[in-house]
């Protein structure tokens, strides 16, 4: 099994429950982490491509006002199951504003098994 993994994706997305946070973009940092098997791999058709990870992430966020970062980690990490070699798929989504001048960042981790 390999793990594959694309971190520090930059996403502008509308999410939040808040008023404020309603009618406007904010950014996440989201980091994917899959496990696929990968051996005798030569050939790009033969593994998951690091583009569609990105880009998954950049419809979830297309899709409109998200709620929560939850829902929009859920989103990804089935967007990544859709590939059937992806067996596991860890999304962790940060919100850098969430808590902004106190904290860094605030957000969630989930992981999803197939099966």
């Amino acid at each position: 099994m390999t793990k594959i993994f694309v971190t520090g994706i930059k996403i502008e997305a509308e999410i939040g429950v808040h008023r404020h946070e309603r009618g406007r973009s904010q950014p996440l940092i989201v980091d994917v982490e899959l496990d696929a098997p990968t051996a005798g791999a030569e050939r790009l058709a033969d593994t998951v491509n690091y583009e569609m990870v990105v880009k998954a992430a950049r419809a979830v966020a297309a899709e409109g006002h998200i709620l929560l970062v939850e829902a929009f980690a859920e989103r990804l990490a089935r967007a990544c199951l859709a590939d059937p070699r992806v067996t596991r798929a860890r999304v962790r989504v940060e919100k850098p504003l969430a808590l902004a001048p106190d904290a860094a960042a605030a957000g969630v981790e989930i992981t999803l098994v197939r099966g």
